[in-house]
């Protein structure tokens, strides 16, 4: 199913369909300030395995996020971090950045796995970032590439719909996304390093 959801004038109820999908083990695509993203509740291991199925990703392998409303919580999910790190982010989010740090003992329980580190996005999209706070807890997100050119993505909701409409629940259309995923910082040791240059323009 498609939900159109305009950014600069969102229908809540429409909102709220997609938040009772992603709490009855949904799996919906949803727009970012980047690219367009795979989403699953974090506290939906059923859900988790059907990406992971959806992107044949063995178990305990690929990249996943979690995506927050604000930096309120973040401390449930990662170990604790210094402040040139916290004040890094304070600058850059909301944004197209994915900060790469040390998780706590919560994230192996959700992941299923040792995972040591865990991605931390808040991006600069009010339809995702509402849809957050409407569901109370963040969500785990990966990027939807082109199934026909794993290393594509394609930007367009409705060509997405089609691509995977037995594959999801729900696809919400939020626009055409970008061309470039997010910038990436591994803030896992005491200096902050990036290690992917995408949308995000920074200097460290």
């Amino acid at each position: 199913m498609l939900l159109r959801i305009y950014p600069d004038n969102i229908n809540e109820r429409h909102l709220q369909k997609a938040v009772d999908v992603l709490r009855a083990d949904g799996v919906i695509v949803i727009p970012t300030d980047t690219l367009y993203a795979l989403a699953c509740d974090i506290r939906s291991s059923k859900a988790f395995e059907k990406i992971q199925r959806l992107r044949k990703m063995k178990e305990g392998k690929g990249n996943f996020s979690f995506i927050c409303h604000d930096l309120s919580n973040i401390s449930d999910y990662t170990k604790p971090f210094n402040n040139t790190i916290f004040r890094l982010m304070k600058q850059c989010l909301p944004g197209p950045y994915t900060f790469i740090l040390n998780a706590n003992s919560n994230v192996p329980a959700i992941f299923k796995t040792n995972k040591k580190t865990i991605g931390i996005r808040v991006p600069d999209n009010p339809i995702t970032r509402q849809l957050v706070k409407l569901l109370g807890n963040p969500i785990m997100v990966t990027t939807v590439h082109d199934t026909s050119d794993h290393h594509g993505y394609t930007t367009d909701a409705a060509e997405i719909e089609a691509m995977l409409e037995n594959d999801v629940d729900l696809v919400i259309d939020g626009g055409n996304s970008e061309l470039l995923p997010s910038t990436i910082i591994d803030c896992t040791d005491e200096t902050p390093v990036m290690i992917r240059q995408g949308k995000g323009m920074i200097q460290l």
